[in-house]
């Protein structure tokens, strides 16, 4: 396997754990206190069938377990900072430390790819 075509399956990963992003936020003001708000909806269904496609692609080079966990915990550690950007929730350093532990997972786990 070339070492681009394990770049670009690495960058298809990075993609599909940035589109993990939108679904939550999608969810989150699709809802509101007079109803539901179908495009918020719309563009988390979006967001989902983006970050699964994107996700198929890289895992034809990453081994799925790698695939997997450095997608969850990209989507982890965006949705952790959209929620404070977006919505207020708590900055305490608790949470940036235990978020600081999924980073230094997904790092570990991309350097100690045999892909």
């Amino acid at each position: 396997m070339s070492p681009s075509a394990n770049s670009l399956a690495w960058i298809y990963l990075a993609i599909a754990g940035a589109c993990e992003w939108g679904w939550p936020v999608g969810l989150k003001y699709g809802l509101s206190p007079t109803g539901l708000r179908w495009s918020w909806i719309l563009f988390a269904i979006l967001c989902m069938t983006a970050s699964g496609a994107f996700l198929l692609l890289a895992q034809k080079t990453i081994p799925m377990g790698t695939a997997y966990a450095v997608w969850t915990g990209i989507g982890a550690v965006g949705a952790f900072s959209l929620g404070i950007l977006l919505f207020a929730e708590p900055a305490t350093l608790a949470r940036f430390f235990f978020v600081g532990l999924i980073i230094a997972g997904i790092a570990g786990l991309k350097l100690t790819s045999s892909h």
